[in-house]
């Protein structure tokens, strides 16, 4: 298009956004748009005029709004505010009470989270928790990580979670000698989605998974972590199970995946 005239060249340009924009929304739908717009204008926008981040709302709702020591209370308040006033990026009810079935399933006493966020989903697995169990949340984010721990210490289970700062691949390599490991029982991945399968790869190379090891994965379907669903139902060493649900207080069909570890190479039948 050498030498078109300007005219030519903005419709060209504007064709080639509206074709993206067209593919955009038919692989994700309005729901994704909207949020894309929501986190990269909107939320900046309040943040400027508000003086503060939307994490920060969040945790301000729910020491205004829930009960001291009540983890249940903590959820609905957050929820609450995620539903009706600022979108985010928690695990939310419908998704959470596929995973409370799954910890009701298997009773792990030993939990990783990759990726803590504002603490929603620590919460949620540290009040089902036994007695002596424990939950290791990795945030890489300080904002975040500073935000879960006081969303835990509101909830009263502060006593059953440690909240580690940084990289999920400089941490888990040093789960056995740092922090006592031996194997876990169950790991939940809401991290960043192009991590799930180094970091899986990885927690079974350091030996921290077992016979038995439950890996729930979320967002498997929006954003999606299709290189992570092709390993983990392509392997012999994962039985898994799909949960369909939505994405966190929307109408777009999301999902998590259940992968229970059945050993390397393992030839059991599914």
């Amino acid at each position: 298009m050498l030498g078109a005239p300007p005219l030519l060249l903005a419709a060209a340009s504007l064709g080639i956004a509206l074709l993206a924009f067209l593919l955009l929304l038919r692989h994700w739908g309005w729901g994704m748009l909207l949020i894309f717009w929501y986190e990269l204008v909107v939320q900046p926008v309040r943040n400027l005029v508000m003086g503060d981040t939307k994490e920060q709302r969040i945790l301000r709702h729910v020491q205004q709004h829930a009960k001291p020591g009540d983890p249940q209370s903590v959820l609905e308040a957050i929820d609450t505010y995620c539903s009706q006033k600022e979108w985010a990026m928690n695990l939310g009810k419908n998704k959470g009470e596929i995973m409370d079935a799954v910890i009701r399933e298997h009773s792990p006493s030993l939990v990783l989270e990759l990726g803590a966020y504002c603490g929603y989903s620590a919460v949620r697995i540290a009040r089902l928790l036994p007695p002596a169990g424990r939950l290791l949340t990795m945030e890489i984010n300080p904002d975040y990580s500073a935000i879960t721990q006081q969303m835990l210490d509101f909830a009263g289970v502060q006593d059953k979670v440690t909240v580690l700062l940084g990289a999920s691949h400089d941490l888990i390599p040093q789960l056995k000698k740092k922090y006592d490991v031996d194997t876990l029982d169950m790991v939940f991945l809401d991290h960043w989605k192009d991590r799930y399968l180094p970091d899986t790869h990885l927690l079974e190379e350091c030996g921290l998974l077992r016979k038995g090891t439950v890996l729930l994965a979320d967002n498997v379907i929006v954003p999606g972590t299709p290189d992570f669903l092709a390993y983990v139902r392509g392997s012999s060493s994962f039985e898994c199970t799909h949960y369909s649900s939505y994405l966190e207080y929307l109408k777009v069909v999301d999902g998590l995946e259940k992968a229970v570890y059945k050993g390397q190479g393992s030839t059991e039948q599914s």
